[in-house]
Protein backbone atom coordinates (compact mmCIF):
# COMPACT_ATOMS: atom_id res chain seq x y z
CA UNK A 1 0.00 0.00 0.00
CA UNK A 2 2.83 2.68 1.10
CA UNK A 3 4.39 1.47 -2.51
CA UNK A 4 1.55 2.19 -3.86
CA UNK A 5 1.02 6.03 -2.56
CA UNK A 6 4.38 6.59 -3.55
CA UNK A 7 4.01 5.53 -7.25
CA UNK A 8 0.66 7.46 -7.25
CA UNK A 9 2.74 11.06 -5.64
CA UNK A 10 5.45 10.71 -8.20
CA UNK A 11 2.41 10.41 -10.99
CA UNK A 12 1.29 13.68 -9.61
CA UNK A 13 4.17 15.48 -9.28
CA UNK A 14 5.21 14.19 -13.60
CA UNK A 15 1.58 15.84 -14.16
CA UNK A 16 2.14 18.96 -12.40
CA UNK A 17 5.16 19.55 -14.30
CA UNK A 18 3.37 18.40 -17.55
CA UNK A 19 3.41 21.76 -20.04
CA UNK A 20 -0.58 21.24 -21.02
CA UNK A 21 -0.87 21.76 -16.65
CA UNK A 22 -1.76 25.52 -15.49
CA UNK A 23 -3.08 23.61 -11.96
CA UNK A 24 -4.36 20.17 -11.20
CA UNK A 25 -6.11 18.70 -8.13
CA UNK A 26 -6.01 15.14 -6.62
CA UNK A 27 -9.44 13.70 -5.40
CA UNK A 28 -10.27 10.91 -2.99
CA UNK A 29 -12.93 8.89 -3.58
CA UNK A 30 -14.56 6.57 -1.15
CA UNK A 31 -15.93 2.90 -1.74
CA UNK A 32 -19.49 2.26 -1.37
CA UNK A 33 -20.29 -1.44 -0.28
CA UNK A 34 -23.33 -1.16 -1.51
CA UNK A 35 -25.24 -3.93 -3.56
CA UNK A 36 -27.00 -2.77 -6.83
CA UNK A 37 -27.88 -3.68 -10.14
CA UNK A 38 -25.06 -3.13 -13.18
CA UNK A 39 -25.78 -4.57 -16.87
CA UNK A 40 -24.69 -7.49 -18.13
CA UNK A 41 -23.44 -9.41 -14.80
CA UNK A 42 -24.70 -10.37 -11.31
CA UNK A 43 -27.49 -13.10 -9.86
CA UNK A 44 -29.99 -13.92 -12.90
CA UNK A 45 -33.59 -14.89 -12.41
CA UNK A 46 -34.29 -17.66 -15.31
CA UNK A 47 -37.70 -17.92 -17.02
CA UNK A 48 -38.29 -20.97 -19.32
CA UNK A 49 -41.20 -21.13 -21.65
CA UNK A 50 -41.89 -23.31 -24.49
CA UNK A 51 -43.71 -24.09 -27.68
CA UNK A 52 -46.61 -25.61 -25.79
CA UNK A 53 -47.35 -23.43 -23.29
CA UNK A 54 -45.62 -20.09 -24.25
CA UNK A 55 -45.84 -17.68 -21.11
CA UNK A 56 -44.33 -13.68 -22.11
CA UNK A 57 -42.33 -12.28 -20.42
CA UNK A 58 -44.38 -9.20 -18.52
CA UNK A 59 -42.88 -5.79 -18.06
CA UNK A 60 -43.84 -4.53 -14.63
CA UNK A 61 -42.49 -7.74 -13.23
CA UNK A 62 -38.57 -7.18 -15.16
CA UNK A 63 -38.83 -3.63 -13.95
CA UNK A 64 -39.56 -4.83 -10.13
CA UNK A 65 -35.74 -6.67 -10.67
CA UNK A 66 -34.00 -3.99 -11.06
CA UNK A 67 -35.90 -2.26 -8.37
CA UNK A 68 -36.62 -4.08 -5.69
CA UNK A 69 -34.52 -7.00 -4.07
CA UNK A 70 -35.27 -10.22 -5.00
CA UNK A 71 -35.47 -13.40 -3.46
CA UNK A 72 -36.44 -16.00 -5.82
CA UNK A 73 -37.81 -20.01 -5.10
CA UNK A 74 -35.77 -21.38 -1.83
CA UNK A 75 -33.46 -18.50 -1.76
CA UNK A 76 -32.40 -17.01 1.90
CA UNK A 77 -30.60 -14.30 0.13
CA UNK A 78 -31.96 -10.92 -1.57
CA UNK A 79 -30.42 -8.97 -4.89
CA UNK A 80 -31.24 -6.75 -7.64
CA UNK A 81 -31.60 -8.24 -10.91
CA UNK A 82 -30.44 -7.02 -14.36
CA UNK A 83 -30.03 -10.25 -16.07
CA UNK A 84 -32.36 -12.78 -16.85
CA UNK A 85 -31.91 -16.64 -18.32
CA UNK A 86 -34.42 -16.81 -21.31
CA UNK A 87 -34.91 -20.25 -22.55
CA UNK A 88 -37.27 -21.40 -25.56
CA UNK A 89 -37.90 -25.00 -25.65
CA UNK A 90 -38.84 -25.72 -29.48
CA UNK A 91 -40.62 -29.26 -28.76
CA UNK A 92 -43.48 -28.61 -31.68
CA UNK A 93 -40.66 -27.74 -34.63
CA UNK A 94 -38.76 -31.03 -34.07
CA UNK A 95 -39.36 -31.78 -37.73
CA UNK A 96 -40.94 -28.61 -39.31
CA UNK A 97 -39.47 -25.02 -39.49
CA UNK A 98 -40.64 -22.48 -36.63
CA UNK A 99 -43.96 -20.42 -37.29
CA UNK A 100 -44.29 -16.96 -37.53
CA UNK A 101 -46.37 -16.72 -34.61
CA UNK A 102 -43.82 -18.41 -32.05
CA UNK A 103 -41.01 -15.87 -34.25
CA UNK A 104 -43.06 -13.01 -33.20
CA UNK A 105 -43.66 -14.30 -29.30
CA UNK A 106 -39.33 -14.39 -29.14
CA UNK A 107 -39.55 -10.57 -30.74
CA UNK A 108 -42.19 -9.66 -28.66
CA UNK A 109 -40.10 -10.63 -25.66
CA UNK A 110 -36.80 -8.62 -26.91
CA UNK A 111 -39.15 -5.31 -26.81
CA UNK A 112 -40.44 -6.15 -23.18
CA UNK A 113 -36.76 -6.82 -21.97
CA UNK A 114 -35.81 -3.38 -23.78
CA UNK A 115 -38.74 -1.49 -22.47
CA UNK A 116 -37.59 -2.58 -18.56
CA UNK A 117 -33.88 -2.56 -18.84
CA UNK A 118 -32.94 -5.79 -18.99
CA UNK A 119 -30.96 -8.04 -20.61
CA UNK A 120 -31.19 -11.59 -21.76
CA UNK A 121 -29.04 -14.55 -21.58
CA UNK A 122 -30.66 -16.87 -24.18
CA UNK A 123 -30.89 -20.51 -25.19
CA UNK A 124 -32.91 -22.63 -27.12
CA UNK A 125 -33.20 -26.37 -26.96
CA UNK A 126 -36.00 -29.12 -28.18
CA UNK A 127 -36.51 -31.05 -24.57
CA UNK A 128 -36.10 -31.38 -21.09
CA UNK A 129 -37.73 -34.43 -20.46
CA UNK A 130 -35.68 -37.18 -18.79
CA UNK A 131 -36.53 -41.01 -19.16
CA UNK A 132 -35.26 -44.27 -17.35
CA UNK A 133 -34.53 -47.31 -18.90
CA UNK A 134 -31.99 -50.71 -18.67
CA UNK A 135 -29.28 -48.14 -20.34
CA UNK A 136 -25.53 -48.27 -19.18
CA UNK A 137 -25.70 -44.09 -17.94
CA UNK A 138 -24.73 -44.13 -14.41
CA UNK A 139 -28.04 -41.78 -14.01
CA UNK A 140 -29.97 -43.82 -16.22
CA UNK A 141 -30.72 -41.51 -18.33
CA UNK A 142 -31.89 -43.48 -21.23
CA UNK A 143 -32.29 -42.72 -25.23
CA UNK A 144 -33.59 -41.62 -27.38
CA UNK A 145 -33.27 -38.37 -25.82
CA UNK A 146 -35.67 -36.34 -27.68
CA UNK A 147 -33.88 -33.78 -29.71
CA UNK A 148 -33.71 -32.47 -33.60
CA UNK A 149 -31.31 -32.96 -36.47
CA UNK A 150 -28.60 -30.76 -38.02
CA UNK A 151 -30.74 -29.90 -40.88
CA UNK A 152 -33.65 -28.56 -38.59
CA UNK A 153 -31.19 -27.00 -36.01
CA UNK A 154 -29.53 -25.27 -38.68
CA UNK A 155 -32.92 -24.16 -40.62
CA UNK A 156 -33.99 -22.97 -37.11
CA UNK A 157 -30.74 -21.00 -36.50
CA UNK A 158 -31.26 -19.35 -40.31
CA UNK A 159 -34.39 -18.59 -39.46
CA UNK A 160 -34.02 -16.84 -36.14
CA UNK A 161 -30.65 -15.29 -37.37
CA UNK A 162 -32.70 -11.83 -38.20
CA UNK A 163 -34.33 -11.86 -34.94
CA UNK A 164 -30.67 -12.59 -32.87
CA UNK A 165 -29.37 -9.68 -35.55
CA UNK A 166 -32.08 -6.83 -34.79
CA UNK A 167 -32.28 -7.80 -31.09
CA UNK A 168 -28.40 -7.83 -30.38
CA UNK A 169 -28.93 -4.83 -27.70
CA UNK A 170 -30.24 -6.46 -25.00
CA UNK A 171 -28.38 -9.96 -25.61
CA UNK A 172 -25.83 -10.19 -22.75
CA UNK A 173 -25.13 -13.49 -24.44
CA UNK A 174 -26.29 -16.51 -26.04
CA UNK A 175 -25.36 -20.30 -25.17
CA UNK A 176 -25.00 -22.60 -27.81
CA UNK A 177 -28.09 -25.04 -26.85
CA UNK A 178 -30.04 -26.89 -29.63
CA UNK A 179 -28.16 -29.89 -28.74
CA UNK A 180 -29.02 -32.82 -26.27
CA UNK A 181 -31.71 -32.85 -23.26
CA UNK A 182 -31.69 -29.17 -21.55
CA UNK A 183 -29.30 -27.98 -24.51
CA UNK A 184 -26.52 -28.92 -22.68
CA UNK A 185 -24.99 -30.38 -25.62
CA UNK A 186 -25.05 -34.15 -23.51
CA UNK A 187 -27.46 -36.64 -23.98
CA UNK A 188 -28.22 -36.20 -27.67
CA UNK A 189 -29.51 -38.56 -30.49
CA UNK A 190 -28.27 -37.15 -33.39
CA UNK A 191 -24.71 -34.87 -32.10
CA UNK A 192 -22.63 -38.00 -30.79
CA UNK A 193 -23.52 -39.23 -27.14
CA UNK A 194 -21.42 -38.18 -24.59
CA UNK A 195 -22.78 -40.51 -22.18
CA UNK A 196 -22.11 -44.36 -22.01
CA UNK A 197 -25.28 -45.22 -23.36
CA UNK A 198 -23.93 -45.36 -27.21
CA UNK A 199 -19.87 -45.71 -28.26
CA UNK A 200 -18.67 -44.47 -25.13
CA UNK A 201 -16.98 -41.10 -26.84
CA UNK A 202 -17.66 -38.52 -29.51
CA UNK A 203 -17.19 -39.49 -32.99
CA UNK A 204 -15.53 -36.97 -35.17
CA UNK A 205 -18.18 -37.22 -37.50
CA UNK A 206 -20.26 -35.76 -34.28
CA UNK A 207 -17.56 -33.53 -33.57
CA UNK A 208 -18.01 -31.70 -36.90
CA UNK A 209 -21.49 -31.60 -36.69
CA UNK A 210 -21.28 -29.52 -33.44
CA UNK A 211 -18.88 -27.07 -34.76
CA UNK A 212 -21.36 -26.24 -37.89
CA UNK A 213 -24.03 -25.63 -35.15
CA UNK A 214 -21.70 -23.04 -33.10
CA UNK A 215 -20.31 -21.95 -36.83
CA UNK A 216 -23.91 -21.08 -37.31
CA UNK A 217 -24.86 -19.41 -33.82
CA UNK A 218 -21.49 -17.31 -34.46
CA UNK A 219 -23.08 -16.19 -37.83
CA UNK A 220 -26.19 -15.63 -36.67
CA UNK A 221 -25.18 -13.13 -33.86
CA UNK A 222 -23.41 -9.71 -34.49
CA UNK A 223 -19.85 -10.13 -34.24
CA UNK A 224 -19.55 -8.38 -30.97
CA UNK A 225 -21.72 -10.69 -29.12
CA UNK A 226 -20.58 -14.07 -27.90
CA UNK A 227 -21.70 -17.31 -27.41
CA UNK A 228 -20.86 -19.66 -24.55
CA UNK A 229 -20.44 -23.33 -25.17
CA UNK A 230 -21.27 -26.03 -22.19
CA UNK A 231 -17.09 -27.76 -21.39
CA UNK A 232 -14.01 -26.25 -21.93
CA UNK A 233 -13.58 -29.29 -25.16
CA UNK A 234 -16.38 -28.05 -26.78
CA UNK A 235 -14.13 -24.81 -27.32
CA UNK A 236 -11.16 -26.31 -28.25
CA UNK A 237 -12.11 -28.87 -30.78
CA UNK A 238 -14.47 -26.05 -32.48
CA UNK A 239 -11.06 -24.35 -32.93
CA UNK A 240 -8.53 -26.76 -33.57
CA UNK A 241 -10.82 -29.46 -34.77
CA UNK A 242 -11.52 -33.26 -33.75
CA UNK A 243 -8.90 -34.09 -32.81
CA UNK A 244 -7.41 -31.22 -30.45
CA UNK A 245 -5.92 -32.45 -27.17
CA UNK A 246 -6.90 -31.32 -23.86
CA UNK A 247 -3.49 -29.57 -23.80
CA UNK A 248 -4.49 -27.36 -26.33
CA UNK A 249 -3.65 -23.86 -25.31
CA UNK A 250 -5.85 -20.90 -24.49
CA UNK A 251 -6.72 -18.01 -26.25
CA UNK A 252 -3.95 -15.52 -25.81
CA UNK A 253 -4.71 -11.63 -24.98
CA UNK A 254 -3.71 -10.62 -28.55
CA UNK A 255 -6.05 -12.46 -29.86
CA UNK A 256 -9.07 -11.68 -27.48
CA UNK A 257 -11.69 -9.28 -28.28
CA UNK A 258 -10.41 -9.62 -31.92
CA UNK A 259 -14.13 -10.45 -32.62
CA UNK A 260 -12.59 -13.74 -34.22
CA UNK A 261 -14.19 -17.05 -33.74
CA UNK A 262 -11.80 -18.11 -31.00
CA UNK A 263 -12.48 -14.55 -28.94
CA UNK A 264 -16.26 -15.24 -29.18
CA UNK A 265 -16.68 -18.52 -27.41
CA UNK A 266 -16.98 -18.61 -23.64
CA UNK A 267 -18.31 -21.08 -21.05
CA UNK A 268 -21.58 -22.02 -19.06
CA UNK A 269 -20.80 -24.06 -16.38
CA UNK A 270 -24.14 -25.32 -15.39
CA UNK A 271 -23.10 -28.11 -12.55
CA UNK A 272 -20.76 -25.15 -10.76
CA UNK A 273 -18.78 -27.00 -7.79
CA UNK A 274 -21.01 -29.55 -8.06
CA UNK A 275 -17.61 -32.30 -8.03
CA UNK A 276 -14.54 -32.65 -8.31
CA UNK A 277 -15.05 -32.20 -12.34
CA UNK A 278 -18.36 -30.49 -12.04
CA UNK A 279 -20.04 -33.28 -13.08
CA UNK A 280 -18.21 -33.58 -16.30
CA UNK A 281 -17.68 -30.61 -17.10
CA UNK A 282 -14.45 -30.76 -16.76
CA UNK A 283 -13.89 -34.25 -18.99
CA UNK A 284 -12.29 -35.88 -21.82
CA UNK A 285 -14.84 -37.13 -24.10
CA UNK A 286 -12.37 -38.60 -26.57
CA UNK A 287 -12.76 -39.03 -30.30
CA UNK A 288 -12.80 -41.40 -33.25
CA UNK A 289 -9.02 -42.37 -32.62
CA UNK A 290 -8.80 -41.62 -28.34
CA UNK A 291 -11.06 -42.68 -25.49
CA UNK A 292 -12.78 -40.44 -22.94
CA UNK A 293 -10.85 -40.22 -19.49
CA UNK A 294 -10.48 -37.78 -16.68
CA UNK A 295 -8.88 -34.40 -17.12
CA UNK A 296 -10.07 -32.40 -14.54
CA UNK A 297 -6.68 -30.55 -14.18
CA UNK A 298 -5.68 -29.84 -17.51
CA UNK A 299 -8.93 -28.86 -18.76
CA UNK A 300 -9.37 -26.31 -15.19
CA UNK A 301 -6.50 -24.26 -16.33
CA UNK A 302 -7.66 -23.73 -19.19
CA UNK A 303 -10.68 -22.49 -18.48
CA UNK A 304 -8.95 -20.19 -15.85
CA UNK A 305 -6.78 -18.60 -18.82
CA UNK A 306 -9.51 -18.61 -21.62
CA UNK A 307 -12.25 -17.12 -19.27
CA UNK A 308 -9.93 -14.21 -18.56
CA UNK A 309 -11.14 -12.79 -21.63
CA UNK A 310 -15.05 -14.09 -21.98
CA UNK A 311 -18.56 -14.69 -20.80
CA UNK A 312 -18.50 -16.99 -17.99
CA UNK A 313 -21.95 -17.79 -15.51
CA UNK A 314 -23.07 -20.98 -14.96
CA UNK A 315 -25.41 -22.53 -12.19
CA UNK A 316 -24.62 -24.51 -9.24
CA UNK A 317 -26.87 -28.28 -9.22
CA UNK A 318 -25.85 -30.41 -5.87
CA UNK A 319 -24.58 -29.96 -2.78
CA UNK A 320 -22.94 -33.44 -2.64
CA UNK A 321 -19.48 -31.16 -2.83
CA UNK A 322 -19.47 -29.14 0.64
CA UNK A 323 -17.62 -28.17 2.27
CA UNK A 324 -15.33 -27.67 -1.05
CA UNK A 325 -18.79 -25.39 -2.88
CA UNK A 326 -18.74 -23.14 1.03
CA UNK A 327 -17.38 -20.03 1.96
CA UNK A 328 -13.49 -19.97 2.71
CA UNK A 329 -11.52 -21.30 4.78
CA UNK A 330 -13.16 -24.22 4.64
CA UNK A 331 -14.60 -24.47 1.31
CA UNK A 332 -13.67 -22.30 -1.95
CA UNK A 333 -16.29 -20.87 -3.65
CA UNK A 334 -15.48 -17.57 -3.97
CA UNK A 335 -11.73 -18.45 -4.96
CA UNK A 336 -13.21 -20.88 -7.87
CA UNK A 337 -15.31 -17.63 -9.11
CA UNK A 338 -12.17 -15.34 -8.79
CA UNK A 339 -9.89 -18.23 -10.92
CA UNK A 340 -12.67 -18.54 -13.49
CA UNK A 341 -13.95 -14.88 -14.02
CA UNK A 342 -17.52 -15.51 -13.18
CA UNK A 343 -20.04 -12.64 -14.41
CA UNK A 344 -23.55 -14.41 -13.03
CA UNK A 345 -25.12 -16.89 -11.61
CA UNK A 346 -28.56 -18.36 -11.27
CA UNK A 347 -30.34 -17.51 -8.19
CA UNK A 348 -33.07 -19.63 -8.53
CA UNK A 349 -31.14 -23.07 -8.60
CA UNK A 350 -29.58 -24.63 -6.59
CA UNK A 351 -29.82 -22.78 -3.41
CA UNK A 352 -29.32 -26.08 -1.18
CA UNK A 353 -25.22 -24.77 -2.77
CA UNK A 354 -26.28 -20.70 -2.32
CA UNK A 355 -28.15 -20.34 0.97
CA UNK A 356 -25.19 -21.86 2.08
CA UNK A 357 -23.13 -18.88 1.13
CA UNK A 358 -25.51 -16.29 3.15
CA UNK A 359 -25.61 -18.57 6.05
CA UNK A 360 -21.13 -18.61 6.34
CA UNK A 361 -21.36 -15.14 5.49
CA UNK A 362 -19.94 -14.80 2.05
CA UNK A 363 -22.78 -14.26 0.19
CA UNK A 364 -22.74 -10.24 0.10
CA UNK A 365 -19.58 -9.98 -1.30
CA UNK A 366 -20.73 -12.80 -3.87
CA UNK A 367 -23.36 -10.37 -4.69
CA UNK A 368 -21.39 -7.24 -5.42
CA UNK A 369 -18.36 -9.27 -7.00
CA UNK A 370 -20.12 -11.38 -9.94
CA UNK A 371 -18.53 -9.64 -12.70
CA UNK A 372 -17.09 -5.98 -13.03
CA UNK A 373 -16.83 -3.73 -10.01
CA UNK A 374 -14.95 -0.63 -10.80
CA UNK A 375 -14.13 1.24 -7.83
CA UNK A 376 -12.45 5.11 -8.32
CA UNK A 377 -9.65 5.87 -5.84
CA UNK A 378 -7.95 8.65 -6.69
CA UNK A 379 -7.41 11.19 -9.60
CA UNK A 380 -5.58 14.39 -10.77
CA UNK A 381 -7.63 16.40 -13.14
CA UNK A 382 -6.92 19.80 -14.09
CA UNK A 383 -8.69 22.52 -12.75
CA UNK A 384 -7.77 25.29 -15.79
CA UNK A 385 -7.81 24.81 -19.31
CA UNK A 386 -8.13 27.00 -22.70
CA UNK A 387 -10.29 26.15 -25.52
CA UNK A 388 -9.01 23.88 -27.89
CA UNK A 389 -5.87 22.98 -25.09
CA UNK A 390 -5.39 18.97 -24.77
CA UNK A 391 -6.29 18.55 -21.13
CA UNK A 392 -5.10 14.86 -19.51
CA UNK A 393 -6.49 12.90 -16.28
CA UNK A 394 -4.88 10.65 -14.62
CA UNK A 395 -7.60 8.11 -12.20
CA UNK A 396 -6.92 5.26 -10.45
CA UNK A 397 -9.50 2.76 -10.69
CA UNK A 398 -9.95 -0.92 -8.82
CA UNK A 399 -12.08 -3.69 -10.27
CA UNK A 400 -12.60 -5.65 -7.10
CA UNK A 401 -15.05 -8.04 -9.45
CA UNK A 402 -14.19 -11.46 -10.48
CA UNK A 403 -14.06 -10.28 -14.39
CA UNK A 404 -14.31 -7.62 -16.75
CA UNK A 405 -17.01 -6.38 -18.78
CA UNK A 406 -17.19 -9.03 -21.64
CA UNK A 407 -19.27 -6.79 -24.33
CA UNK A 408 -17.88 -3.84 -25.90
CA UNK A 409 -18.33 -0.60 -24.17
CA UNK A 410 -17.71 2.77 -24.75
CA UNK A 411 -15.79 5.32 -21.94
CA UNK A 412 -16.57 9.31 -22.18
CA UNK A 413 -15.21 11.98 -20.18
CA UNK A 414 -18.46 14.61 -20.40
CA UNK A 415 -18.43 18.07 -19.26
CA UNK A 416 -21.33 19.77 -18.35
CA UNK A 417 -21.42 23.06 -18.20
CA UNK A 418 -22.88 24.51 -14.99
CA UNK A 419 -24.54 27.52 -16.02
CA UNK A 420 -26.60 26.45 -19.13
CA UNK A 421 -26.34 22.22 -18.41
CA UNK A 422 -25.02 22.28 -22.11
CA UNK A 423 -22.99 18.48 -22.59
CA UNK A 424 -19.52 17.85 -24.61
CA UNK A 425 -18.60 14.87 -24.67
CA UNK A 426 -15.08 13.25 -25.10
CA UNK A 427 -14.41 9.93 -26.20
CA UNK A 428 -12.09 7.53 -24.57
CA UNK A 429 -9.60 5.09 -26.29
CA UNK A 430 -9.62 3.23 -23.84
CA UNK A 431 -11.23 -0.30 -23.70
CA UNK A 432 -13.00 -1.44 -20.45
CA UNK A 433 -13.28 -4.92 -21.53
CA UNK A 434 -9.30 -5.10 -20.45
CA UNK A 435 -10.02 -3.43 -17.02
CA UNK A 436 -9.18 -6.63 -15.22
CA UNK A 437 -9.66 -7.37 -11.82
CA UNK A 438 -6.94 -5.63 -9.78
CA UNK A 439 -5.92 -1.95 -9.69
CA UNK A 440 -6.05 0.18 -13.25
CA UNK A 441 -3.99 3.55 -14.15
CA UNK A 442 -6.04 5.20 -16.76
CA UNK A 443 -4.47 8.11 -17.91
CA UNK A 444 -5.56 9.64 -21.11
CA UNK A 445 -5.26 13.04 -23.13
CA UNK A 446 -8.32 14.41 -24.65
CA UNK A 447 -8.72 17.97 -26.86
CA UNK A 448 -11.08 20.18 -25.76
CA UNK A 449 -13.55 21.71 -29.31
CA UNK A 450 -11.86 25.35 -30.22
CA UNK A 451 -15.42 26.56 -30.07
CA UNK A 452 -16.03 25.46 -26.48
CA UNK A 453 -18.40 27.83 -24.35
CA UNK A 454 -16.04 29.18 -21.51
CA UNK A 455 -17.25 28.67 -18.02
CA UNK A 456 -16.99 25.95 -15.52
CA UNK A 457 -17.88 22.54 -16.43
CA UNK A 458 -18.41 19.44 -13.99
CA UNK A 459 -16.23 16.38 -14.95
CA UNK A 460 -17.97 12.89 -15.22
CA UNK A 461 -17.66 9.38 -16.27
CA UNK A 462 -20.13 7.38 -18.55
CA UNK A 463 -19.86 4.05 -19.39
CA UNK A 464 -23.09 3.36 -21.18
CA UNK A 465 -24.27 0.53 -23.95
CA UNK A 466 -22.55 0.36 -26.79
CA UNK A 467 -25.82 0.28 -28.83
CA UNK A 468 -27.48 3.42 -29.46
CA UNK A 469 -30.96 2.37 -28.97
CA UNK A 470 -29.49 1.77 -25.37
CA UNK A 471 -26.54 4.69 -24.70
CA UNK A 472 -29.16 7.27 -23.14
CA UNK A 473 -30.83 4.55 -21.10
CA UNK A 474 -29.25 5.18 -17.69
CA UNK A 475 -30.45 1.32 -17.02
CA UNK A 476 -27.48 0.22 -19.35
CA UNK A 477 -24.99 2.42 -17.82
CA UNK A 478 -22.38 1.18 -15.76
CA UNK A 479 -22.56 2.69 -11.83
CA UNK A 480 -19.24 2.75 -10.42
CA UNK A 481 -18.92 1.56 -6.82
CA UNK A 482 -18.34 4.69 -4.84
CA UNK A 483 -20.43 7.35 -2.70
CA UNK A 484 -21.52 10.39 -4.08
CA UNK A 485 -20.56 9.59 -7.48
CA UNK A 486 -23.73 7.90 -9.18
CA UNK A 487 -26.66 10.08 -11.18
CA UNK A 488 -29.72 7.52 -11.22
CA UNK A 489 -31.24 10.08 -13.64
CA UNK A 490 -28.63 10.47 -16.32
CA UNK A 491 -26.34 6.74 -15.49
CA UNK A 492 -23.34 9.58 -15.00
CA UNK A 493 -20.52 9.09 -12.83
CA UNK A 494 -19.78 12.18 -11.38
CA UNK A 495 -15.75 12.96 -10.67
CA UNK A 496 -16.80 15.55 -7.90
CA UNK A 497 -14.30 18.15 -9.77
CA UNK A 498 -15.37 21.18 -11.89
CA UNK A 499 -12.70 22.14 -15.08
CA UNK A 500 -12.65 26.06 -15.55
CA UNK A 501 -12.51 26.97 -19.39
CA UNK A 502 -11.12 29.69 -20.59
CA UNK A 503 -11.43 31.54 -24.18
Amino acid sequence: MKNRSKLFLLSVLLVLFQPSFAQTKRIIYKESLQDFPNPERGFYIPFGTSTEEFKPLDKDVLLSYRRQPQQPGKASYSFFCSLIYRAYRLERFKKSPIDADFLQKIQNDFNTARSAGIKLILRFSYTDKTHTGDCPDEYKICPPYGDASKPVVLAHIAQLKPLLTKNADVIAVLQMGFIGIWGENYFTDYFGDASMNQLGVIPDSSWHDRNEVLTALLNALPSDRMVQVRTPQIKQRFVKGPNAPVTTLAMSEKEAYSQSAIARVGFHNDCFLASADDYGTFYDYGNSSSKRGPANETLRRYFEQDSHYTAIGGETCDDAFSPQNDCAPVGRAEQEMAAMHYSYLNAAYNNTVNNDWQSDGCMAKIRRNLGYRFVLEEAVLPTKARRGQSITCQINVKNVGYASPYNPRPLQLILRHKGTGALTVLASQTDVRKWFSGPIRWQESFSLPAKLQSGQYELLLNLPDAYASLANRPEYSVRLANETVWEPATGYNRLNHTLTVEP
